[in-house]
């Protein structure tokens, strides 16, 4: 009895709460809510970009194609100026109620700006207050989406077991590809069905009202899914909600928001150039029907759902930082001569083939990017450090793509300013990370944070 009571005291004077136990349900609960509300985000967001051309048509009409296309571009480009923004307050949200309750906000929010997207009638109907409703559903899944990636992380992070970070974090990017997997399959399937009139009447709104569908995931994260462990457990140290003064944060994770905002770059301008802006390009540059691009983009995120995860395996065996530089260095040398394989001859083959050797280095690249910026903040700023540094590199290099590659195209002429566009995000992305890493103890070669951690 007393070897019995021996083993039990060290459980008795402990100081700390128990991490809570999690069961395989709620941890299955947790990825599901955080995987799907994710992809059905992503899914609204990316629709978009692929009926541009017919959005033009139906809110931006101005006598002249390119016009109209660099009209509906720039508002595509405003849901992503506003991204910080909506990131760093709803980041500050999640770090201060919950992860749960948070991306359960964002998932409702999002649901209905894409409601009003998918019902507000064109310019010829209303004039101008068509347009006006268009920008106002763009800040609002701007807003939306601002927040999503970076708490959803941090959930997925936070439920990991040691040393399955960055597999964990993956499951982040693969919602993304289930987005681009839904996103592009829809679109193919309206634009190889429908006739060209019907797609404009009334065919392109359909994916619009089907992701509005996405609002009852929200009520099913808020009610089914608990927070994660580590943040219950900050929570219950602190005996009160964190909380983090903007100058606090600067300049405890000045830094890391640098290295986030790296590592981030050349991966967004990659994932924009080749999907986002590729329905432009394909088009107006390569002359090839639509339906080829999106054929291209389905399989491709066939592909990620299976390649992010083993990118986040490979990160969490060999770290992070040490596939990164090699990785980004290799598509830095491949871009360019990839855009001219397409360019000198263009065909389906060909943008096929240029499509999937893309989507090879975009998850090596990304595979890890959810837990190497999540394990860069401590708990009490997790949300809002990755939304915050997130969001910039996204915006200045994936939202404004299609804007700058467009009007650059025009100006130069050149079919290959794409490839540029990607070798001068490489070179930020290696600066970046470069030199915010160099001598600095807390950003180890592993690439977690160990040291800041704590209810303080």
């Amino acid at each position: 009895m007393s070897a019995a009571r021996g083993t039990r005291a060290p459980q008795v004077v402990s100081t700390e709460p128990d991490r809570p136990q999690l069961s395989a349900s709620m941890v299955r609960r947790a990825i599901f809510a955080s995987v799907l509300g994710n992809g059905l985000e992503w899914f609204d967001f990316l629709i978009y970009g692929y009926f541009s051309k017919i959005i033009a048509q139906v809110f931006f009409p101005t006598g002249s194609g390119f016009v109209s296309l660099m009209l509906t571009l720039a508002t595509f480009a405003i849901g992503f100026v506003v991204r910080p923004l909506g990131g760093i307050l709803l980041g500050i949200y999640a770090d201060r109620v919950g992860r749960s309750r948070a991306l359960s906000l964002l998932i409702m929010s999002m649901a209905a700006s894409t409601l009003l997207m998918g019902l507000t009638p064109g310019f010829a109907r209303i004039g101008y207050l068509a347009p006006a409703l268009v920008i106002l559903a763009r800040v609002l899944q701007g807003l939306s989406v601002g927040g999503q990636f970076a708490t959803a992380s941090a959930m997925l992070v936070e439920y990991a077991p040691p040393g399955r970070k960055m597999f964990y974090g993956s499951f982040n990017m693969s919602a993304q590809s289930f987005a681009l997997l839904l996103s592009s399959g829809t679109g193919y399937l309206l634009t190889t069905h429908l006739s060209h009139a019907s797609l404009v009447a009334w065919g392109w709104r359909l994916p619009f009202l089907c992701g509005a569908l996405a609002g009852p995931i929200g009520f099913y994260i808020r009610h089914r899914v608990a927070d994660s462990p580590e943040f219950v457990e900050l929570r219950e140290r602190a005996g009160k909600p964190p909380r983090v003064s903007l100058r606090e944060f600067c300049r405890a994770n000045g830094r890391a928001a640098f290295c986030a905002m790296g590592v981030i770059a050349v991966g967004a301008a990659t994932n924009y150039v080749w999907h986002s802006y590729l329905a432009v390009y394909v088009e107006r540059q390569l002359h090839l029907p639509l339906a080829v691009a999106l054929r291209g983009a389905f399989f491709c995120g066939v592909l990620n759902l299976f390649l992010f995860p083993l990118s986040g395996r490979l990160a969490d065996k060999y770290g992070a930082y040490r596939l990164f530089y090699p990785v980004t260095l290799a598509w830095m040398l491949c871009a360019y001569p990839l855009f001219v394989y397409v360019v000198s001859a263009p065909s389906a083959e060909r943008l096929f083939i240029a499509q999937v050797v893309s989507t090879v280095f975009l998850a090596a690249m990304s595979g890890a990017h959810p837990g190497m910026l999540a394990t860069l903040f401590p708990v009490q700023s997790r949300s809002s450090g990755v939304a915050l540094s997130y969001n910039i590199a996204v915006t200045l290099f994936g939202g404004m793509a299609p804007f700058t590659i467009t009007g650059l195209t025009r100006l130069t002429g050149s079919s290959l300013t794409p490839a540029f566009y990607l070798i001068f995000a490489g070179f930020v992305s290696l600066a970046l990370v470069g030199l915010s890493r160099r001598g600095h103890p807390q950003l180890g070669s592993d690439g977690t944070h160990t040291t800041r951690i704590s209810a303080s």
